[in-house]
């Protein structure tokens, strides 16, 4: 698992998060920006899903692999579903599940470099 990627998605899903708050506190409805972003914050949290699968594929990772992995499906899936009910809520609920969603991802990466360290 490369760290700097990790870095990478925790940082953007949390400033992703702080931004949907800002919005869903003005009572403004979801933005471009913010789909764009999460977009964004999915493609990376797929190139962090190729970097697991190519480490476990060479050796290496920890031996609970069941839990990593669903670590790994659950955050792939966490930026889609939350732009889904985010488009479907039109109000300022819309922007908060994209908060929420924004920092679900970042605590299932921190928790993705803990299983991949053993130190979980």
């Amino acid at each position: 698992m490369n760290t700097t990627v990790s870095t990478i998605v925790i940082s953007g899903s949390l400033l992703l998060m702080l931004m949907s708050l800002v919005v869903a506190i003005r009572d403004r409805p979801m933005g471009m920006v913010l789909l764009v972003g999460f977009a964004l914050l999915e493609v990376a949290v797929l190139v962090q899903a190729g970097f697991v699968i190519a480490g476990v594929a060479g050796g290496r990772g920890p031996d609970d692999q069941v839990t990593l992995f669903g670590y790994v499906g659950g955050v792939v899936l966490i930026p889609p579903a939350g732009v889904f009910l985010a488009l479907a809520e039109r109000s300022r609920w819309g922007p908060a599940i994209l908060g929420v969603a924004g920092f679900a991802v970042a605590v299932m990466t921190g928790r993705l470099l803990q299983i991949w360290q053993g130190t979980a």
